[in-house]
């Protein structure tokens, strides 16, 4: 296939009857899915789903990251039909990969959401299938560690943000994007030893023992650097990235409900991705575009490349242990 087969390909989406391989379809037209992979239920003979979890509630400041999984799609469709650039294999030919559609739940039911969103992820998990979720507010992070502890145990997290998310909240069904750290550390679903967060820069006292590597230490080290220091923490635990698009600067990012600046830029963060190859990385989710104060789609489109590189993450390990 080559970029002329756009001539004919069109609504991938749907009429894609293999699940590997690139796609060649026109970026301005046709159905839009992530990547332009199929939408798929089933998952049989998958390697990864993308999900979407279109859900804000416990906003600090701007909502409307509950659009973010329709435009980080739509911002997909520019990436350049050929194999991500600079992994040295490509993991759109070598994994089966399904766009797994969105949640559904009952907006008016605030309080069923966790639970729908858990069992959500427990449905991927059980079929041996790795999840990348697009949001979303940071709270529904929460929810899918509950799903990744119940299989692999409390997971090292890997998180890229401004905001610690560690501010104390006892009450476990309380839905709010601030506090989803504090109760994954109070209720086993994440090894604070093992557990690093990058690009903060707002103050809490109380880290629950999470690992910091602050935007500040990551702009005097270097990415390559941030990136082996994140490895010496991680270790081989079973890891869950999550990353929430206000760690890179509002420069890069001005979409988001909680922009602070001195973040980190896209190359720093394309680097450091590109650098912690070999984690032992078992899913992850891209959090907190919020297209609605991004009129130009760059945050959709960082947020689109950052859920790619998790891909990549995801494969490097599969086409390295198998």
């Amino acid at each position: 296939m080559a970029l002329e087969d756009a001539k004919h390909l069109v609504d991938e989406a749907f009429t894609r009857e293999d699940l590997k391989g690139l796609s060649f379809e026109n970026t301005f037209g046709g159905a839009t899915s992530f990547l332009r992979r199929r939408y798929r239920k089933e998952l049989d003979g998958v390697d990864i789903a993308v999900t979407g979890v279109p859900f804000d509630q416990a906003v600090t400041n701007r909502p409307g990251t509950r659009l973010g999984p329709r435009a980080i799609r739509e911002a997909s469709a520019l990436q350049s039909p050929d194999a991500p650039y600079g992994w040295g294999y490509d993991p759109l030919t070598e994994l089966a990969i399904v766009d797994y559609g969105d949640l559904a739940f009952d907006y008016a039911n605030i309080s069923a959401f966790p639970a729908a969103l858990t069992a959500h992820i427990q449905r991927i998990l059980a079929a041996d299938v790795a999840s990348v979720a697009l949001g979303g507010d940071h709270y529904i992070t929460f929810p899918m560690l509950k799903a990744y502890a119940e299989k692999y145990g409390p997971m090292a997290l890997l998180q890229f943000d401004a905001h610690s998310d560690s501010w104390a909240d006892d009450d476990m069904d309380r839905v709010d994007h601030g506090t989803f750290v504090y109760k994954a550390v109070k209720m086993g679903l994440i090894d604070p030893a093992r557990s690093v967060q990058v690009g903060i820069r707002t103050s809490n006292e109380d880290t629950m023992g999470v690992n910091i590597i602050d935007a500040a230490e990551v702009h005097e080290i270097g990415p390559v650097e941030t990136a082996r220091r994140i490895k010496s923490i991680l270790g081989d635990h079973p890891t869950y990235l999550s990353f929430d698009i206000d760690g890179l600067d509002p420069a890069y990012a001005p979409g988001t409900g909680t922009p602070v600046w001195g973040g980190l830029t896209s190359p720093q963060a394309a680097r450091i991705l590109r650098e912690i190859a070999g984690i032992n990385i078992k899913g992850g989710d891209v959090v907190e575009v919020s297209p609605p104060f991004d009129t130009t789609g760059v945050t959709a489109i960082a947020g689109a490349h950052v859920a790619t590189e998790i891909i990549c993450l995801l494969g490097w390990n599969k086409r390295n242990n198998d």
